[in-house]
């Protein structure tokens, strides 16, 4: 007779209930899984590892160095009489000794907003002794051709950027 009649309705809203639970349960369990992985907001390859498995860390602890591949910039240094000329977002081509036959396009990604002397790898002898300003161009990378380190040789061709509309070549 219990058979016919089924289970109690106390029973029934009670296993609805445990499953809701065990619902909450799983997506919390996910939410811990996904906050416990380590995800980089950018490509790249790990440069160096700053914490060991195990140690403790929180959000503002860097945990690894990142060498970011795609895209990669180059630190070039510009003297003050031509600073001027520059704009965000300007064009400029890259040549480097690896591939000599090869020109990339890349775009001003940051200029300094501070002087500074000029460092001892800066190879031209006129800005040796005076004051530069840092500027970073940026590159598409798709070949992973440009390593970190390697030496290249920027241009950037004023008249060619004349009608440029800031944009980079990535995008």
């Amino acid at each position: 007779k219990l058979a016919q009649i089924g289970p109690r309705v106390e029973d029934i809203l009670a296993a609805k209930a445990q499953l809701k639970a065990d619902g909450v349960s799983v997506k919390l369990a996910k939410k811990i899984l996904n906050d416990a992985q380590m995800v980089s907001p950018h490509t790249g390859i790990i440069q160096d590892r700053i914490l060991e498995p195990g140690d403790m860390a929180d959000g503002h602890t860097p945990v690894y160095t990142l060498a970011l591949t795609d895209p990669v910039w180059a630190r070039v240094f510009v003297s003050e009489n031509k600073l001027g000329k520059l704009k965000h977002g300007m064009t400029a081509q890259i040549n480097s000794d690896s591939y000599p036959d090869k020109t990339y396009t890349g775009w001003v990604g940051f200029i300094s907003p501070t002087a500074e002397f000029t460092p001892k790898t800066v190879e031209t002898t006129e800005l040796r002794t005076s004051l530069v300003y840092q500027v970073r161009i940026f590159a598409c990378n798709p070949q992973d051709e440009l390593r970190m380190g390697m030496p290249v040789t920027v241009s950037i061709s004023v008249e060619a950027n004349k009608d440029n509309k800031n944009s980079t070549p990535c995008e």
